[in-house]
């Protein structure tokens, strides 16, 4: 069995070597699963600690753990690459928000709370954003998709749960949030932006209904 140092260096240089965040089950496997979960946690919090105050730093996100650039320093490396990540309309992030924040829904429910019909082009851009999916269906006439967010899309918001969700403007502003097209700012397509309280109603919590648990 390695010993505690040796065992983070090992855990360091796996985490550095992965473009994705990696998961309890996998770190386990760098050591013949040798080593127990509760000791594997203590050695990534440890690690964490050796990071702490870096230009990088070491995060539990859903999906397990992973090296991140620190958010002060985020900009700067923005710089190097300037394409420009996809923005999304008021309307694809809404109906993101209310998945998020109640699901799993129907798009008959996301219609209902919109007060708009839903495109299958705002569902299909976050289906293949990776950031909902089909978790099941409502036993109702026509069995309507339920949808919920998934682990990508808490992995990209830097968060372990949906217990961890910031405030809709946060959302927005982090997921590249389009200005509103003009016709928008009218009102002639758009109803009223949806808040986070007309999502979450008073004294109740998010569901964690999927992309809720973390490995780490």
């Amino acid at each position: 069995m390695q010993n505690p140092a040796d065992a983070k260096k090992i855990l360091e240089a796996a985490l550095l070597a992965s473009q994705e965040p990696v998961g309890l089950n996998e770190l386990k496997r760098l050591f013949d699963n040798e080593i127990g979960p509760d000791t594997l946690k203590n050695l990534l919090e440890e690690l964490r600690a050796d990071w702490s105050g870096r230009a990088v730093e070491l995060v539990a996100v859903a999906s397990g753990w992973r090296f991140q650039t620190s958010a002060e320093f985020q900009p700067y490396i923005s710089r190097l690459n300037p394409e420009k990540p996809p923005r999304y309309s008021r309307a694809v992030m809404e109906t993101l928000a209310i998945i998020a924040y109640r699901q799993p829904v129907t798009r008959g429910d996301i219609e209902d709370i919109r007060g708009v019909v839903v495109s299958s082009q705002i569902i299909q851009t976050l289906e293949n954003r990776g950031w909902i999916d089909t978790v099941g269906h409502r036993e109702t006439p026509g069995r309507p998709a339920l949808y919920a967010t998934t682990r990508r899309f808490l992995d990209e918001l830097g968060l372990r749960s949906l217990q961890e969700l910031p405030p809709l403007e946060e959302v927005a502003k982090t997921l590249q949030l389009e200005p509103a097209p003009a016709a928008e700012v009218a009102g002639a397509a758009e109803p009223e932006a949806t808040t986070e309280a007309e999502l979450r109603p008073a004294n109740e919590e998010p569901q964690e209904t999927a992309a809720t648990g973390t490995d780490g």
